[in-house]
């Protein structure tokens, strides 16, 4: 790893090891965006280990002091929640293009670590696309169980129907091979 890179991604988990929720890795607590940080670039290694260093950027900090900005601070409802998503993707990007452009990244480098966090290309760009099917994964290997939790059937289909359209074929298949769905939740991967 290159001193810029690595420079970049301490920034970025001391950032998100100031977050005052903790999260349990199985062995011990840490700071929730720190982890989920973490566990975004483990994800990233593990299905693109030839990543540039802006995708690894973007995946380490896709949620970087994301605590700061709750989604209480947005109205209720949908226009209120992409409201918040929007401005989380924009704040996030803008935070990680002023710790990059601090260590030596050029504005073009910086530009881009938005563009991917603003889901810019969306099936277009293989990064931006690399980005969100990661998220996905990640979502569905740590996040999703509790997230379901007490939820009705149907709503449980259509979020697994909703992260699948995000997904590209390969990260669709890779849900199909990597993941014991439950039988009913099979065809929410068939976009």
């Amino acid at each position: 790893m290159n001193e810029l890179l690595k420079a970049v991604l301490e920034a970025i988990d001391r950032a998100n090891g100031a977050d005052p929720t903790l999260e349990s890795d199985g062995a011990e607590q840490q700071p929730a965006a720190l982890l989920y940080g973490l566990r975004m670039s483990s994800e990233l290694a593990r299905i693109c280990p030839e990543a540039s260093d802006i995708l690894k950027i973007a995946a380490r900090g896709q949620h970087i002091e994301r605590w700061k900005t709750p989604r209480s601070s947005f109205p209720e409802g949908k226009a209120g929640y992409f409201a918040w998503r929007k401005g989380q993707g924009a704040a996030h990007g803008a935070r990680l293009a002023g710790l990059m452009a601090a260590e030596g990244y050029d504005d073009a480098d910086c530009a881009r670590v938005g563009q991917l966090l603003r889901k810019e290309g969306l099936k277009r760009d293989d990064e931006v696309q690399m980005l969100e099917d990661v998220i996905c994964l990640v979502f569905l290997r740590w996040y999703f169980a509790d997230f379901a939790n007490g939820r009705e059937p149907e709503q449980v289909f259509r979020i697994v129907s909703k992260t699948a359209r995000k997904m590209s074929a390969e990260g669709r298949a890779r849900v199909a091979s990597e993941f014991e769905l439950p039988a009913e939740l099979v065809p929410a991967l068939a976009v």
